[in-house]
Order: structure tokens, then sequence, then C-alpha cells
């Protein structure tokens, strides 16, 4: 597995101790050497992202920046809206010819995955690591064999939840990293629906 990339595709909306917690197990269980955070402008199966992109990646810069093995990957905001992640991982893997790439998603998005532009592409070229999601069920993806499932701790951390709970006024302090935290409450970021 050595000099293997993650990527962890994701709105990042906002990103959270959740997103760090299956990153770092990802990198010390499964081999991985580092771990590329992708942030993506827009899931073409969501609608618009609550915060603009820019102050998405700020955040997520301040998340990743100074963690070792971990680094945030802004290749997405110069591609089509909304973008796909074959698109993607086609754009990286001509510009990284030596990079082994590996996908990192969630059961959840196991789930859908035959929603996902050129799907079959994505299962037969790269390994796609799966992290378990709550509520996620088996699918027949599972017994892929480009799919490898990981028994990491499964987290009902969401941005969803996190963004509910701000505009509630509640505090998800601890839920996010501390920079993070800090410059959401200075920004004011999530107040308004």
């Amino acid at each position: 597995m050595s000099g293997k990339t993650g990527l962890l595709f994701g709105s990042f909306n906002p990103v959270h101790t959740g997103h760090l917690i299956i990153a770092e197990y990802m990198m010390q269980h499964t081999g991985l050497s580092e771990i590329w955070f992708v942030l993506s402008p827009r899931n073409p199966l969501k609608g618009p992202e609550a915060l603009p992109v820019q102050h998405r990646l700020e955040l997520l810069r301040l998340a990743v920046d100074d963690e070792p093995g971990f680094s945030v990957c802004d290749i997405e905001l110069g591609m089509h809206i909304p973008s796909y992640t074959a698109d993607t991982l086609e754009a990286l893997s001509r510009r990284f010819k030596d990079t082994t790439f590996v996908l990192l998603i969630g059961s959840d998005n196991l789930e859908v995955f035959d929603q996902w532009k050129d799907y079959e592409k994505l299962m037969n070229k790269y390994d796609i690591f799966v992290y378990p999601r709550p509520g996620a069920n088996a699918h027949a993806f599972h017994s892929h064999p480009g799919i490898m499932q990981v028994k990491a701790p499964m987290l009902e951390i969401s941005s969803t939840y996190i963004r509910n709970a701000i505009q509630a006024g509640k505090s998800v302090r601890y839920m996010l990293p501390e920079k993070v935290w800090q410059q959401i409450v200075l920004k004011g970021y999530y107040l308004k629906k």
C-alpha cells in the first residue's frame, strides 16, 4: 500500500472532526501515505451549498494545513460545475502520473454509486475504500474486487447537523477543529439560512 494517496471528496460545508478522524484512520490502518481533501464546489447529487466555496476552502485549509499527511486539493474549483469524481480523478491522474489514487467514500455513497458518472470505470480503474456511515445498508457493490470495506469508527457527526445547530444557537465547538470553530464564530458563518 505504500505510496498510495487517498482522496476524500466532499463539500466540507463545514469540515468537521469526523472528516479528520476518518482520514486519520484510513491513513493509519490502510497503509495510505497521505490523504488529499478534495473540495467539491457543488455535489451533483445535492442542491446548492450553504456557504460559498471560497469560505469552505478557507475553513478546510485551517483544518488540515498543519496536519502531517493531510493536504487540500482544490482542483475542482477550476473545473466545470457540477464536478464529477470520474472527471476529477482523470484530471489528477494526468497531472500526477506517478501517483496511485484511492477513492475514499462512505457506505452511504456506495448505496448510490450507480448514480455517479462513469461509476463502472471508477470501480475498474481505482481502488475504493469504504468506511461505515450510520443508516447505510449492504449493497451489491460490496463484493466488487476493487472495493475494500474498512472497519473505521462510525461517526454520527454531519455537516448538516452542525449547520442546523449553529442556526439554532447551539455550540458545536468540539465537533470542529478549533481553528475552524474560531473562524466560523468570527465570521458568523451558518447563522442564516
